[in-house]
This record gives C-alpha cells, sequence and structure tokens, in this order.
C-alpha cells in the first residue's frame, strides 16, 4: 500500500491543506471560484499560446532563444507587457461579442450543433468556469459528445477539483461519458484518474471496479484493448504484497485467453514475469486465441486499410460475428461501428433489434434504444421501437409519455412519420386499458389521446407539410375499430366513419366495404343496407363489386322490394358508368389518333429538313453569295442610315471574289484580330483575313479526340494562344480550332483535337473550370444529326435524399465556406455552387452528403441559419422536371395541317433576341394565333412561295 501511495502521489499533487474555520464557510467558497477560474484560464492560454495559430502572432519574449543574457530578456519582456495587455484585451472584447452572439443564436435555435462547439471553445479560451460548464451540460443534454469533447472537459474538471467532492463530481462526468460511445481512451483516462483516489475510503475497490468494468466494455477490442489490459496489469504490480501477485497472474491468464494484436509480446512478457513454469492450460488456451485472431485479421486489417466511416467494413465484421455467435464480441463490433456510424439510423436499428430478441437485459436494452434517438432524432422507426422497449421492459407510464413527446418534438421530415409515432403511441395506450370495465381512466386517457391525434395532424403536420400525412385515416378508422369491436358504442364508430367519408374516401369501395364489415360484425341489417346504398351511388374505382356485395345481401336476407330496389339502383348506376367509360375511351383514342398524326407530321416535317438541307449543300456559288450580300445589309442595318442602304446593295463585291470568299473560308476558318477601324474598313479588313486562312473541315473520324469547348468570352484576345496550355495539361494537342463569325470576332467556341483519345477524355474534366470570369463549358464532339440518342449530361431532376438544396446564400458565399458549414452534420461528397452562364452565382448551391441521414440531419439544423447577415433555406433536393421537348412540339394552322413550332438552342431562345421578320410576313403567325384563340379568317388556297434572305432584304427596302 505504501507503494501504491506513494505512485498515486507522484501521478497526482496533493491540494494544499485549507485552514480550519473557513473550510466549511461561504468567504472560502467564494476565493476557491475565482482561484478555479484562474486556474482554468491560465491552462487555456498555455494551451492556446504556445503554438499561435496563424491569425496569432506569438508575443515576444525578448531575445532569442539561443542568447543566454537574462538581463536583456527580461528588459525586452517588460517593453512588450503593455502592447501585450492591449492586444488581449482587444481579443477579449471581441470573444465577449462573439459568445453574446452565439448564446442568442442557441436560444433560437438550441439543436445548431457548431453554436454548441463555438460557443464552448469560446468560454473555456476566456477562463469562464461557470459558464463552460453550463454550456457543456446543455450541449449533452441534447447530443452525445465525442471522445474529443468527452476527453476536453474531464481534463478540465481534473485540473480544477480541489477535494473529495470535485472527485465525485469528476466520476459523475466519466459516467456519463462512458455511455455516450464506446471509448477506449475515455476507459483509459477514468482508470488512471481513480488511481489518483486510492488513498481515499474505499479507494482500492474503486479502481479495481473500474477497470474490471473497462476490460467487460473494451477489453476484447482487438487493436485498442492491449492498453487498458497492461494499465491494469501495472497498477496490480505496484502492490507488492504476496497476495496480490496471484491477482496479476489472473490477469495474465485472462488476457492470454483472448485474440488481441500483439499477443506474442504479451506471452513474452508473461514468461519473464513470472518465475514458476506457465500452465499447460494457459499454453492452451493461447494457442486456441492466436487461432481466433488469425480468423479476425482480414477484417481488422480491413477497417485499418479503409478510410473512415468503413460501413460497409464493419457491416461485413457484424455479419461474421453474428454467425459466431458471441453475445460480447457481437455488442462490441456494433459499439465500434457506432463510433464512426453514429448518424446512420439502420446501423441502430439493426443493434437494437438484436438486443431486444437475443440479450434482452432492461438495463442494456434501453441505454441502446435512448442512444439511438439522441443520435438520430428524425427517424421514426427508433422512436416507435424504443415505446415498444420501455413497454416490453416494464418503465412506468409517465417515463413513456415523457419520452413520446420527446419525439413530437425531434423534428420528422415527412408528415408520414408523425401519423406512425402517434399510431405507435395509441397502439401503447390501447395496450393498457381494462376493457371489461364500462369506464376507467385510462379509457378516458386513450380517447383523449385520439383526439388530440386528429387535432395535431391537422393543426402542427398539415401546417408544416400540407398534408396531414393520413389520407385513409388510419387513426382514425382504428379508433372507429376499437369503439365498436371492445367499447360496444357503434354510434361512436358510425360518427367517426362519416367523418372519414366526408375527407375524400366516399368514392373508394374499399372504404365502404371496411365500413359494411364493421356494421355487419357489430352494428344491424339497416345500417349495413343503408351503408352498400351510398356506397353503390360514391363509388368510382370499383362500382361492380359494390353493386355484387348489395345484390349478394339482399338475396341473402332482403324482402322482394328491397331485391327490386337494390336491383334497379345497380342496374342505373352501372349503365351510367359504362356510358362514362365509353365517353373516355372515345376520348383516348382520339388523342392516340392526334399522336399518331403529330408523330407522322413530324416525321414529314424532318424528312423535308433533311432534303431542304441535303439541297443547300449541293446549291451553287451564286446563292452563297446572294446570302453573303444579304448578311452584310442586315448587319450594317442599325449602324447606317436608310439613305445609304441601296449603296451598300450596290456595293456587292464581283462574283468572282465571292467564289474566292466561299472556296477559301470554311467553318473553322479563323482571322487575327482587328483593330478599332470605321465600320467600312473592318468589313473591308475582315474580308482581307479572310482570305488568307485556307479552309478547314471537320473531320467527323476525329470526333473520338476531339472536345467542345463552347461559353467562352467573346473578347478573349487569341484564343488558340490562351487554351492551348489550359488542355496541353490532359495531353499532347493537335489542333485547337476557333470559331470566328464572318467579320472576324469570335464567337465563344471552338474545337480542341488531341493525339490520344485518354487525353480527350481527361479534357472533359475542365468541364465549368472558370476562364476569364465565365464557366468554360467542355463536352464531347459528338454529330447530333448521325447520333440522335446522344444525352448531354444534366442534372438530375428526380427526388434525391441525400442531397441538399440550399437558397438563400450570399452571392460572396464561396464553396470553401460553405462546406465548412456543412461538413459539421456529415461527410461532404460534393457542392455545387449555382451560377449563371457569365460565372456570377445566383445565391443556390447543392450539397451531396454520404446518406441521407446526414442529409437529414442537415436540414434540421442548417434550415433558417443566417450566413453573412442571409437567413438560408435548406430542404431536400428535389427539383422539377427540365421542360426540354425531344421532337418538335405541332400545333394546326388555319387550314388544318399540322404546323411545327419554332425551336430554339439547347439553351432555349434569349431574351434579347430580336425576330427579324419582317411585318409584312409575320400576318400568317398572327392567323395562326387566332386560329388557336378563336375563329380564323380562311387562308388562301395555295401555299406562299419560300423566300430566301436576299427576298427579305429587297422587300424590306421597297418600303
Amino acid at each position: 500500500m505504501a507503494a501504491a501511495a506513494a505512485a498515486t502521489s507522484a501521478a497526482e499533487p496533493e491540494p494544499e491543506p485549507r485552514a480550519g474555520p473557513k473550510a466549511e464557510g461561504e468567504e472560502d467558497e467564494t476565493e476557491a471560484a475565482p482561484a478555479r477560474r484562474e486556474a482554468l484560464s491560465r491552462a487555456v492560454a498555455a494551451a492556446t499560446y504556445k503554438t499561435p495559430g496563424p491569425g496569432r502572432e506569438r508575443p515576444e519574449e525578448g531575445v532569442s532563444e539561443s542568447d543566454g543574457d537574462e538581463s536583456a530578456m527580461a528588459s525586452s519582456a517588460e517593453s512588450s507587457a503593455g502592447e501585450y495587455e492591449w492586444e488581449y484585451d482587444e481579443e477579449e472584447e471581441k470573444n465577449q461579442l462573439e459568445i453574446e452572439r452565439l448564446e442568442e443564436q442557441l436560444s433560437i435555435n438550441v439543436y445548431d450543433y457548431n453554436c454548441h462547439v463555438d460557443l464552448i471553445r469560446l468560454l473555456r479560451l476566456e477562463g469562464e468556469l461557470t459558464k463552460v460548464r453550463m454550456a457543456r451540460q446543455k450541449m449533452s443534454e441534447i447530443f452525445p459528445l465525442t471522445e474529443e469533447l468527452w476527453l476536453e472537459w474531464l481534463h478540465d474538471e481534473i485540473t480544477m477539483a480541489l477535494d473529495g467532492l470535485d472527485r465525485e463530481h469528476v466520476y459523475d462526468l466519466f459516467e456519463k461519458a462512458v455511455k455516450d460511445y464506446i471509448c477506449p481512451n475515455i476507459w483509459l483516462e477514468y482508470g488512471q484518474y481513480s488511481v489518483g483516489g486510492i488513498g481515499q475510503k474505499g479507494g482500492l475497490e474503486k479502481v479495481r471496479s473500474v477497470f474490471e468494468r473497462a476490460l467487460s466494455s473494451v477489453g476484447l477490442h482487438m487493436t485498442k484493448g492491449l492498453a487498458i489490459w497492461e494499465a491494469y496489469r501495472e497498477f496490480e504490480s505496484a502492490i507488492v504484497e504476496a497476495a496480490r501477485l496471484e491477482k496479476v497472474h489472473s490477469l495474465f491468464r485472462r488476457q492470454l485467453a483472448i485474440p488481441l494484436y500483439e499477443m506474442e509480446a504479451t506471452f513474452a512478457e508473461y514468461e519473464e514475469w513470472s518465475e514458476d513454469p506457465i500452465p499447460e492450460s494457459v499454453i492452451q488456451n493461447y494457442n486456441k486465441a492466436l487461432q481466433q485472431l488469425e480468423k479476425y485479421k482480414p477484417y481488422e486489417d480491413a477497417l485499418l486499410e479503409a478510410e473512415a466511416p468503413r460501413l460497409a467494413e464493419y457491416q461485413a465484421y457484424i455479419d461474421f460475428e453474428m454467425k459466431v455467435g458471441d453475445p460480447a464480441r457481437i455488442q462490441l463490433i456494433f459499439e465500434r461501428a457506432l463510433v464512426e456510424n453514429c448518424l446512420v439510423p439502420d446501423l441502430w436499428i439493426r443493434y437494437s433489434q438484436y438486443l431486444d430478441r437475443q440479450l434482452k437485459v432492461k438495463d442494456l436494452v434501453l441505454s441502446v434504444h435512448h442512444r439511438a434517438v439522441r443520435n438520430c432524432p428524425w427517424t421514426v422507426a427508433l422512436w416507435s421501437r424504443y415505446l415498444l422497449a420501455m413497454e416490453r421492459h416494464g418503465v412506468d407510464h409517465q417515463v413513456i409519455a415523457v419520452t413520446f413527446e420527446k419525439a413530437l418534438s425531434a423534428g420528422f421530415i415527412q408528415a408520414t412519420d408523425y401519423v406512425e409515432i402517434w399510431q405507435a403511441y395509441l397502439d401503447y395506450l390501447r395496450r393498457r386499458v381494462d376493457f371489461k370495465q364500462d369506464s376507467s381512466k385510462e379509457l378516458e386517457e386513450l380517447r383523449s389521446a385520439f383526439t388530440r391525434a386528429l387535432e395535431y395532424l391537422k393543426q402542427e403536420v398539415e401546417e408544416r407539410f400540407n398534408e396531414s400525412g393520413d389520407p385513409s385515416c388510419t387513426i382514425m378508422q382504428n379508433w372507429a375499430r376499437i369503439e365498436a369491436r371492445l367499447c360496444n358504442n357503434m354510434q361512436k364508430a358510425r360518427e367517426l366513419w362519416d367523418s372519414i367519408m366526408t375527407k375524400g374516401n366516399a368514392k373508394y369501395a374499399n372504404m365502404w366495404l371496411e365500413y359494411y364489415n364493421l356494421e355487419r360484425a357489430h352494428g344491424d341489417s339497416q345500417h349495413c343496407r343503408k351503408a352498400l346504398h351510398r356506397a353503390v351511388q360514391c363509388t368510382s374505382d370499383y362500382p361492380e363489386h359494390v353493386c355484387e356485395v348489395l345484390l349478394t345481401l339482399e338475396r341473402t336476407e332482403g324482402t322482394l322490394e328491397d331485391w327490386d330496389i337494390a336491383v334497379q339502383k345497380t342496374e342505373t348506376r352501372l349503365a351510367r358508368v359504362n356510358e362514362q367509360r365509353i365517353k373516355a375511351a372515345e376520348k383516348e383514342a382520339a388523342l392516340a389518333q392526334q399522336e399518331e398524326e403529330k408523330a407522322e407530321h413530324r416525321k414529314k416535317t424532318r424528312a423535308e429538313k433533311k432534303a431542304l438541307k441535303k439541297k443547300k449543300k449541293t446549291r451553287g456559288p451564286d446563292k452563297r453569295k446572294a446570302d453573303e450580300d444579304d448578311e452584310k445589309e442586315w448587319g450594317d442595318d442599325e449602324e447606317e442610315p436608310a439613305s445609304k442602304r441601296r449603296k451598300v446593295e450596290n456595293s456587292v463585291p464581283p462574283a468572282g471574289e465571292a467564289q474566292a470568299l466561299e472556296a477559301e473560308t470554311g467553318l473553322f476558318g479563323r482571322s487575327a484580330p482587328v483593330a478599332i477601324e470605321p465600320p467600312s474598313k473592318q468589313k473591308e479588313r475582315a474580308a482581307a483575313l479572310k482570305r488568307d486562312v485556307p479552309k478547314v473541315l471537320h473531320d467527323s473520324s476525329k470526333d473520338g479526340v476531339t472536345v467542345f469547348v463552347s461559353n467562352l468570352p467573346y473578347s478573349m484576345d487569341e484564343p488558340d494562344a490562351k487554351l492551348r496550355p489550359l488542355f496541353e495539361a490532359c495531353g499532347e494537342v493537335v489542333e485547337v480550332r476557333p470559331i470566328f463569325s464572318n467579320r472576324g470576332d469570335f464567337r465563344g467556341y471552338c474545337y480542341v483535337e488531341f493525339k490520344e483519345e485518354k487525353s480527350a477524355l481527361k479534357a472533359l474534366e475542365l468541364d465549368r473550370k472558370n476562364v476569364e470570369g465565365r464557366p468554360m463549358f467542355v463536352s464531347p464532339c459528338v454529330d447530333k444529326s448521325k447520333n440522335p440518342d446522344f444525352k448531354v449530361f444534366r442534372y438530375s431532376t428526380a427526388l434525391e435524399k441525400h442531397k441538399l438544396f440550399v437558397s438563400g446564400l450570399p452571392f460572396s458565399c464561396t464553396k470553401e465556406e460553405l462546406e465548412e458549414i456543412c461538413k459539421a452534420h456529415g461527410t461532404v461528397r460534393d457542392i455545387r455552387l449555382v451560377t449563371n452562364r457569365a460565372g456570377k452565382p445566383k445565391g443556390l448551391a447543392y450539397v451531396e452528403y454520404e446518406n441521407e441521414s446526414q442529409a437529414s440531419q442537415a436540414v434540421m439544423k442548417m434550415d433558417g441559419m443566417t450566413i453573412k447577415e442571409n437567413i438560408i433555406k435548406v430542404a431536400i433536393s428535389n427539383p422539377p422536371q427540365r421542360k426540354v421537348p425531344e421532337q418538335p412540339e405541332t400545333r394546326k394552322g388555319p387550314g388544318g395541317p399540322m404546323v411545327p413550332r419554332q425551336l430554339y438552342g439547347a439553351r432555349g431562345r434569349g431574351r434579347t433576341q430580336l425576330s427579324l421578320l419582317p411585318r409584312a410576313l409575320q400576318r400568317t403567325s398572327t392567323a395562326v394565333a387566332q386560329a388557336e384563340n378563336g375563329p380564323a379568317p380562311k387562308p388562301a388556297a395555295t401555299e406562299a412561295p419560300k423566300m430566301s434572305n436576299a427576298d427579305f432584304a429587297k422587300l424590306l427596302l421597297r418600303k
């Protein structure tokens, strides 16, 4: 005992003795509080300024460490003391303002996890002992704390512990810490701290109790359990009594019988420590443990090699342990998996289900259920299972009622979740009632709970989700069944069913038949007949079935008069139903015929367009020359007055020159940038530049090694020179072909040809890279006329439960800032800030988490959060369907034929795009619009001939 006491005193300094009169008075407590606060402040300050962060400079200490002049160091420290004190006061004031802001934020949303963490950090930095304790206590009541947060809290409390009462407080904290998650490091700290109290009454028993519990909890941990065993053995070895040697022998033998890493070293240590030969039974257990270790090693190695959270690896490990069937090891692997996957509801459900069905230990089962709902409060299945477990183990009714109220405030993400939790609680209340009694307190409580449930779904749930979550009125149906079958109160049951039918359920046959069966079992024939007559008139989904049930009833129990009335009503109803079905079939056939006509017209239109396109390719150079003249005239319309238009028309270049332009300038021709000159000289210079560029035809056979680059700035000078270095990082670039207009202006897109196909595939990763302030679009080079089934990448428009849609973000919010906020609620896989074509943010973002559980928790914590004075909205991503017609939409013209609507590019018609069609030719479209909205004059018998661009220009110039 003397050696143990010496070891204890060396490990922990004894508290200073207090004066007798002041030890129990209030004056001593007032002096102890500032002392604790000062000690905590010193400890935190030492930890803070030991390694200053990037935003805080290290305070000057005078001369360098290599200089040994103590007087110079002292004078330098005195000279910098005032400056340091001023900087510290300014930092303290800033921290106080931030503390006030965080406290206000938590008063609005107590479930803001990050605010709790930041507040504790700042209060700890300021040395506010009382406030930091309260902040930690509040957070621990709402959230389970991580191992890091618990160790930090425990370290601070151990530093402040001054007497036996403080030590008991630290013991209580350790007990709370080991209940949140299985943490070998916390158990190790607990055991080592308990050694410090060995000198107190019952200290030795306390130490052994802690270590034995630690071994039960984490002693089987193959990678971290070794530290607990060694610490326990070292403690027992320090007690040099003959009776304690057997205790050390026992620990060695118990440890060697368990498969753990580094077992060979432990066996060698035992051989060296033991004076007697190792018994044969111990060697046999050791060899058996080694064989077991070989079976477990593949799973342990998979965990060591994988990255967190390693859910798949843990699932495989759990499956293996379930086959082996050792309850202790199954519990341990579940606990290990939950440390890294505490936000996965399915894992909690599987663990609690195993405990409910196999172990059935009350304290263990209820503890796991409680931890499950603290980690995943948004999962209604966990709350329902918790209520069942509490009822199964006989927990007091008041405790169950409080738990149910907590479930209602958990913030479920679907309206149906509230229906499920209410149903689970109502089932529990129903099982408490003794229906042999006409009236009881439990029955009244059940009825009031049903009434409250209906009001809650109508007010709270419907207001939040715009739906009650119970369209079939299952809760009301259950209430009606209980009143009819268990309470013999058919009058109340009929009132409930009448309310059910008025909520839009009267058109469903199954609802009427459910009510009919209830009346058959507990009512009378009169109400059965009345229900079926109403069903015949109201049912719209399966009227034949309801009519058959009515006729069967009258055939079995009714009179002739009842039979005649039933036959008349059923025949009348079925005739009306058949008439409605014939009309619906005719309408459907007409719509199908219209669709066939539209499809035929689309096919015909495509064939005409294809023939026209082929005709344009084979037309002569004279037509091209006329089109170029026309383009020049239309381009100059806004710059030159009307009096000069005829001069422009007469200044057409000779036919030979036009042919030269046609032959030398192709789709991929380019021209050098042009200096600012008068408009007439600009056109002349552009034409001259195009003459010098040879015609470059696109080779479709090279599409596999070519990418299409678009959304580039139109003002980009020398696109080839600027884009080539960017794409050469993906592989050897053969050619960069920017596209220019007839004037020589860059059109904002180009083609990049690589030497190898893998380089082109790698270049696709540059999609949406910022180039001169705009997101550059990079896509495969595909001829859609030859590959009509090619699908361009589009973001999903379906419901994605693992992805969040964030709106209301400040435009200055960066991806890194948003990721820093989001990663506190789970593993963020990707963040996409939505921008326009110019690369400017829209204040929207999509955040993708690893699973839907993390996304659900993030919705709860982040919705309504304030970021840079902007209140953001967060919801599960469910974007509307993209309205992009895959085929031309058709409409009927004045004369009846189907006329295709005009289609625009993949991104739609621009807002500022002007129609260059003369008003004289727009009358046809006006007539079409009139034909759609009302009667229109009959069109001419002959269709107007098609006009070229030159015809349009001449018609306009004649005005």
